[in-house]
């Protein structure tokens, strides 16, 4: 299990009165240049799973390829909720059998051999929130008018900027900002990224490909988020502008509002 899981923030216990309640809404877009969607998203009825994923490969291939993650790490997590293991193992556990199916798909049908994804999740599991990521779909939480980037992309440019070597303004058009140091498809796929996030009545979470922030700024994304209108229009409001930005590249978004039931 990757060690950031070991030094997590627990999330907020609310009154034995009042329990959590999460209400997500997605949609996905193949933007303005684009001929074919390779993005693939999941939202749970009960409120408590949530996918984003992103496929690469060539047309076929990253589309079957976000499929494939998004139905295994669903199912995966559907068919193990009531086990005793941990929420961070089970979501460990869960994107090691996508990424294995991924390869199993890959050599039953050799000219999606290059498929990959990637893959975002957040679970609301045993009174906590957790998130787990491949890749650079992200997570962000926005709490009153602060906007949080949760996750971290696994890319080259991330990296560079993590270390110094280049400013994250650069990042934003660096020619190598779409190269990937970890997705799902490969035999070396590496940790996931695990977390806890704690959470308030009133926060917002957003789960996205890179389609959206490719296009869109973080200040431009924490306006439209912290928006009064209902999360449907928010969602929609969030994709048209990125189109309007270009568009050139898939474009979907997860959002999730935190509330509670007495």
């Amino acid at each position: 299990m990757d060690n950031k899981s070991q030094n997590q923030t627990k999330a907020i216990k609310l009154s034995s009165t009042m329990e959590p309640k999460f209400t997500g809404i997605g949609t996905t877009d193949t933007g303005s240049v684009r001929s074919i969607n390779q993005d693939s998203y999941y939202v749970a009825p009960e409120g408590h799973i949530f996918i984003v994923a992103d496929g690469m490969g060539g047309h076929a291939g990253g589309e079957e390829a976000s499929k494939i993650a998004t139905e295994i790490i669903k199912t995966y997590l559907l068919g193990h909720w009531q086990d005793t293991i941990e929420s961070p193992q089970l979501l460990e556990d869960a994107f090691i059998q996508a990424n294995q199916a991924i390869i199993d798909d890959q050599q039953e049908h050799p000219e999606r051999s290059d498929m990959g994804t990637t893959a975002v999740v957040a679970i609301f599991r045993e009174e906590q929130l957790w998130c787990a990521n491949v890749g650079d779909s992200r997570l962000y939480r926005l709490r009153g008018e602060t906007l949080k980037q949760v996750t971290e992309d696994q890319t080259w440019v991330a990296q560079a900027v993590r270390s110094n070597a280049i400013t994250a303004e650069q990042a934003r058009t660096h020619p190598w900002r779409h190269v990937l140091s970890q997705c799902l498809g490969r035999e070396d796929m590496g940790n996931v990224d695990l977390l806890s996030l704690d959470f308030q009545p009133g926060d917002r979470l957003l789960l996205c490909s890179d389609g959206l922030t490719e296009e869109l700024a973080d200040p431009i994304i924490s306006s439209i988020l912290s928006s009064d209108n209902d999360s449907k229009s928010i969602a929609q409001e969030l994709v048209d502008t990125a189109k309007d930005k270009g568009g050139r590249d898939n474009i979907t978004v997860v959002i999730v509002t935190v509330g509670i039931e007495k």
